[in-house]
């Protein structure tokens, strides 16, 4: 089978984002979805696609360190994963009865990408108080109560994944800190990122069946944003996490501004 060709444009935007991630740990799908489908003008299908399968190889490294350290709770990540894998597969077999390609299916993708986007925004400019709130809290929900939202939780993270690639990190991360107050927040984003394996993995497979992935661009920004994420990992600390966060959020704002109205 031939290599993919690799192209240093691409290569250079996932230096970008994987630099951005690594300082501030939002999902690169909030960020490098928007630059394909806008900068590039790659199908959103393609581009969701694309990215879905890089965020299984990125994931997939998150949760091994994540649980060496035992920094994961597996009951959190089963219970969300319980919503999110039929929740996922459901998408995928509407997407492929419905056509991704067509023009409808790619206005559609636009638009959930644009609403996830924003929600995304919303929820970075105001962890700091839910984590407070969450804190605050001597209790959570009752133990019937936290398994239904939180695979609740897990099937609408399934259907954002499926059809835009965003969702996993922030929100999810968001969601489980109101859910979960009395769990330690490094276990939390250890649970996310180690749910986010399956999802991801199935829907780009899903999508590679669909026809929806591009090889030579997956190739491509993984070339870039590997190094990148461990630079600004290295840097991180230095970073002025409320300033990037804030800049974060103005940006997923526009561009899910400019997805919504296209």
């Amino acid at each position: 089978m031939a290599l993919p060709h690799i192209d240093l444009l691409y290569s250079a935007s996932g230096l970008f984002v994987g630099f951005l991630v690594g300082l501030t740990g939002v999902g690169g799908g909030s960020l490098m979805t928007p630059i394909l489908v806008l900068l590039f003008n790659i199908h959103p299908a393609t581009a969701v696609g694309t990215d879905l399968l890089y965020a299984a190889a990125t994931k997939a490294t998150g949760t091994l360190v994540h649980g060496v350290k035992g920094s994961i709770d597996w009951q959190v990540t089963l219970r969300l994963a319980a919503g999110s894998v039929p929740a996922a597969t459901v998408t995928l077999i509407l997407l492929h009865r419905y056509g991704m390609e067509s023009q409808r299916g790619g206005h559609l993708i636009s638009v959930v990408l644009g609403v996830a986007l924003l929600i995304t925004a919303i929820a970075l400019v105001f962890r700091p108080q839910l984590t407070a709130f969450a804190a605050s809290r001597t209790r959570g929900t009752g133990q019937g109560g936290t398994l239904a939202l939180t695979m609740l939780t897990g099937a609408v993270l399934g259907v954002l994944v499926s059809l835009t690639s965003v969702g996993a990190g922030a929100i999810g991360v968001t969601v489980l800190l109101l859910l979960y107050p009395m769990l330690p927040t490094r276990r939390i984003v250890g649970s996310d990122i180690a749910h986010a394996v399956p999802l991801t993995l199935l829907a780009g497979a899903g999508h590679w069946l669909l026809g929806s992935v591009n090889w030579s661009l997956l190739a491509s920004l993984l070339v870039g944003s590997i190094p990148g994420i461990m630079i600004g990992s290295y840097l991180s600390s230095r970073a002025p996490d409320k300033l990037l966060r804030n800049l974060l959020a103005a940006t997923l704002t526009l561009v899910g501004v400019k997805l919504v109205m296209a």
